[in-house]
């Protein structure tokens, strides 16, 4: 049953040994049990927190555009430790996470062209916010797009966009 049960979950989709864990347990399947079949898939390659960390953090930081804290906040809760998840995390460095974070300013910004300054920038440090972006890095890429746009005299400072 406990193969099972783990078969059926990685058919699904990628999972860490700790969700795979958890799933056991959410079907009373002894510990004992559960730590053997773990240990069998782990040994065959079918569990690998470290691969599945790492693609992880790459599809994440790519396609959601996540930055290297939110992916950390992520992958702990998938239950990956610490040691692994900085492993993991190195695959985005300082300038990958800024290029996205640009990119994702660009993307905010045309978005909401058609609204107010001070709204178009509350909102987009709003929306980098919630992706784990630091808002000193968010305030500099906004100026710098609204400088391009030629509005960055009507932005307001990220003091003043915060309340």
């Amino acid at each position: 049953m406990a193969r099972a049960i783990v078969l059926r979950q990685l058919s699904a989709a990628p999972r860490s040994r700790a969700q795979l864990e958890d799933a056991l347990a959410r079907r009373d399947v002894p510990e004992e049990v559960a730590v053997r079949v773990l240990d069998r898939f782990t040994e065959v390659g079918l569990i690998d927190d470290e691969e599945y960390a790492r693609m992880l953090v790459r599809s994440r930081h790519r396609e959601r555009g996540l930055s290297r804290r939110a992916l950390g906040t992520e992958l702990r809760r998938k239950g990956i430790d610490d040691e692994t998840a900085a492993a993991a995390l190195e695959e985005v460095d300082g300038d990958d996470e800024e290029q996205a974070a640009r990119e994702l300013v660009a993307k905010k910004l045309r978005a909401t062209a058609s609204l107010a300054t001070e709204v178009r920038v509350r909102r987009t440090y709003a929306a980098l916010a919630r992706k784990g972006y630091p808002p000193g890095l968010v305030a500099g890429l906004v100026r710098e797009a609204l400088a391009v746009e030629g509005a960055a005299d009507d932005a307001p400072r990220w003091s003043d966009a915060e309340g």
